[in-house]
């Protein structure tokens, strides 16, 4: 991509707030930078939103509630499907777009835009969909007429590591569904957010339907409206350490809440795996987005027989990753988003060093400009180190040896976390085993990724509360009503 490209496209994306279906500025006229996190350069500035705008924002979408619930399924699928199609259209500049300001290789960003797209055609096929039942009580006395309808306005929190697909994993059940909402993407990667409004507004969105509130403020400003009466849903995507206090600040309200939050995958590999299907796996389980993922392989849990040969492997794989900046064909790995999250890997590194950890590959931060950091393997990894308990996000695989398949489960369940696990076996038996055992929301068997917006996607135990993506995505906005019907014979 050439920088003219890349200049024409950055000056077409609306960098203002949209309120009731208007762009605007900030109510103070405040803005933010946005940064290319691999020059660190500023390449946008964009409208950063104060709590009034946060408030005109649930006005808007409070507004627009009641017209677009009483909006045929059908004519909602319809807008989604458009904006499938304009967002399809339009591949190449989202994922430009996404690689400035986040920082992946083009390869990825396509593939996100690809994956994110698919939510708007999945749940617009969901929209005609939403169904109830009609049933006869046991006792013969009465009939049972259950029914779904929309849970009301929603507050959508999104993360910075897939600006599009965790916008379009949100918004699409929420129009599904008869949603209004308030859309507050992370401020180091707006831009797509904004992008995709556009899209949204071009595809036939009704004015109010969806308000997008970018700020640097975000409790100042999604606080307030967690506190409104008037907001019904809270979606968030984030750290579990943030998604603790939105779900107390939820409770006053008594809010419906979905929490899609931190992960700690464990990725095993059992004596009887296919050791080439393995290593691919942890390719993608751990270099995909960088492993700036909630479902990124943290712990590479590896057979005893097995563990030096996996690891001189992934070694060899990981070594050939080529660190530059993602609009760079010969890149396989960008930079990390900011200096913050750098070093905390460099730090999460150091410190397994220091517990024992064998340093085989990389682990040096690069000079130069960039938030770049290196693909690293670390073996040889004493299992209460500091980088086995935490999200690395980051491209670091660290190795530690299990004996059997009971301490393979005990140290993959030995976390309060529990998005994904990946598992890699030839045995029907253990999988099946497995598939039972492990504390998990979300289970890769002989592969590397899991996610698909056909399917529900969420953990258990601290990985949050719901699920995003298939039959049970929609539900998440859905309120049940009961009806009770005096027997009609009677």
């Amino acid at each position: 991509m050439s920088a003219a490209a890349e200049t024409q496209l950055l000056a077409s994306v609306p960098t203002g707030l949209f309120v009731g279906g208007q762009w605007r500025a900030a109510s103070t006229g405040s803005t933010f930078d946005v940064h290319d996190p691999s020059t660190g350069e500023v390449i946008a500035r964009v409208a950063d939103a104060s709590p009034e705008d946060g408030a005109a924002a649930l006005d808007a979408a409070a507004g627009a509630q009641a017209a677009w619930a009483a909006t045929a399924p059908r004519t909602r699928g319809e807008i989604l499907r458009r904006a499938f199609e304009l967002v399809t259209a339009r591949a190449d500049d989202f994922a430009l777009l996404m690689t400035l300001e986040m920082g992946k290789p083009l390869a990825e960003s396509r593939a996100e835009v690809a994956y994110g797209a698919e939510f708007l055609r999945w749940f617009s096929e969901e929209a005609a969909r939403i169904s109830g039942r009609y049933a006869t009580a046991p006792d013969g006395r009465n009939r049972l007429l259950v029914a779904q309808r929309p849970v009301g306005p929603s507050l959508l929190i999104t993360p910075w590591n897939f600006p599009l697909a965790m916008a379009t994993r949100k918004v699409a059940p929420a129009l599904a569904a008869g949603c209004t909402s308030v859309l507050k993407p992370a401020a180091l990667t707006p831009l797509t957010a904004l992008l995709f409004t556009e899209v949204l507004r071009e595809a036939g969105v009704p004015d109010g339907v969806v308000n997008v509130i970018p700020t640097t403020r975000a409790g100042a400003v999604t606080g307030p409206l967690i506190k409104d009466s008037r907001l019904r849903k809270l979606s968030f995507t984030g750290s579990t350490e943030v998604g603790r206090r939105l779900i107390a600040d939820a409770a006053d309200q008594v809010l419906r809440v979905s929490m899609e939050l931190g992960g700690n995958a464990p990725f095993l590999v059992f004596e009887d795996a296919d050791l080439d299907a393995a290593v691919e796996g942890a390719l993608l389980a751990k270099l995909r987005n960088g492993g700036e993922a909630c479902v990124a392989a943290n712990r590479f849990l590896v057979h005893e027989s097995l563990v030096e040969e996996f690891s001189a492997r992934l070694v060899t794989r990981m070594s050939q990753s080529v660190n530059a900046r993602g609009t760079d064909p010969a890149s396989t790995l960008g930079p990390l988003v900011d200096e913050s999250t750098r070093s905390k890997v460099a730090e999460l590194v150091a410190g397994a060093v220091e517990d024992g950890a064998r340093l085989v590959l990389g682990g040096t931060v690069p000079a130069g400009a960039g938030y770049f950091y290196p693909a690293t393997v670390l073996v040889d990894v004493p299992i209460d180190a500091r980088i086995l308990q935490e999200e690395i996000f980051g491209p670091v695989a660290p190795i530690t040896a299990f004996r059997d398949e009971d301490e393979a489960v005990r140290l993959a369940n030995a976390s309060e976390y529990g998005l994904v696990c990946f598992a890699y076996t030839r045995d029907l038996n253990r999988a099946l085993r497995l598939a039972e055992r492990l504390e998990t929301g979300m289970l890769g068997l002989n592969t590397g990724l899991v996610s698909n917006p056909a399917a529900p996607f969420g953990g258990v135990k601290q990985s949050g509360l719901g699920r995003e993506g298939g039959f049970e995505g929609i539900h998440e906005y859905l309120e049940t009503t009961y009806i009770g019907i005096s027997d009609p014979f009677a």
